[in-house]
């Protein structure tokens, strides 16, 4: 048993009111809500600081939670809304991101049942390998290093682990990416280390990396890490992004 919280923001710098654009006459926030009611969570809700958003949900049959606007990432957001639900301490919350809305049900299922089962741990997420040396390369691909158990070591915008043997002449020329792996920000948390995360500061590397998941691990989380049993799809982050996913969905970007 699960929920799915989906924390959505208005404000975006490089494509405002991301969660509200329109794929095919529906909002995008919807797309990721529909992915996520497949996966077959308890519930389903659409954390948000803003009312058009709230409004958006409630007009599509979600239900929207309006969440403090001070929040800095959607797991602040998420905790809020664990908080105020009294939710108990084991159970388990998927965060799904609302510029997902290519998000394989399975995988918002999967990333669930990691942690369940794996009492030891703290948080869940996904990895799939790296299919090329660009990828490796590109500080917008989060990699991930794992313990031999599974359990993360480091995630990073470098290119890790880095193939000594394939790099002869420095960094631009590795020619192996074997052996890494793309982080997907999808993460399950039991609600009560999830809240203790969202009371503790930014640390050094969270600050330096701009990657909240090294919080948790600079605080001692343990956080479980599996290949996804499916190739996800992109997120949105652009209006080029926007524009290749409704591609992918047949349907046209309608506005928003």
């Amino acid at each position: 048993m699960f929920r799915v919280v989906i924390p959505a923001r208005y404000d975006s710098v490089r494509l405002p009111g991301k969660a509200l654009r329109q794929i095919g006459g529906k909002p995008m926030v919807q797309w990721a809500y529909e992915r996520a009611r497949a996966a077959g969570a308890l519930e389903v809700l659409i954390a948000t600081d803003d009312a058009r958003i709230r409004d958006a949900a409630g007009a599509f049959g979600a239900e929207g939670v309006m969440t403090s606007a001070a929040h800095v990432s959607g797991t602040d957001r998420i905790a809020e809304v664990a908080a105020a639900r009294g939710w108990p301490e084991r159970d388990i919350v998927v965060n799904l991101q609302g510029d997902e809305p290519l998000m394989p049900p399975a995988l918002i299922a999967q990333v669930a049942e990691l942690l369940d089962s794996v009492p030891g741990a703290q948080i869940a997420t996904l990895a799939t390998p790296l299919g090329s040396v660009a990828e490796l390369l590109d500080t917008n691909t989060v990699k991930v290093v794992t313990d031999t158990s599974g359990r993360a070591l480091y995630f990073s915008r470098a290119p890790i682990p880095w193939n000594r043997a394939g790099a002869a002449a420095g960094l631009v020329s590795q020619t192996d990416p074997g052996g890494a792996r793309r982080h997907l920000g999808i993460y399950a948390y039991r609600v009560g280390p999830l809240k203790r995360l969202a009371g503790l500061a930014p640390g050094a590397l969270e600050l330096r990396e701009k990657l909240e998941q090294l919080r948790a691990l600079e605080n001692g989380f343990h956080i479980q890490v599996a290949d996804a049993r499916e190739a996800p799809g992109p997120d949105v982050n652009t209006a080029a992004d926007l524009a290749r996913v409704a591609a992918l969905l047949g349907a046209a970007v309608t506005g928003g």
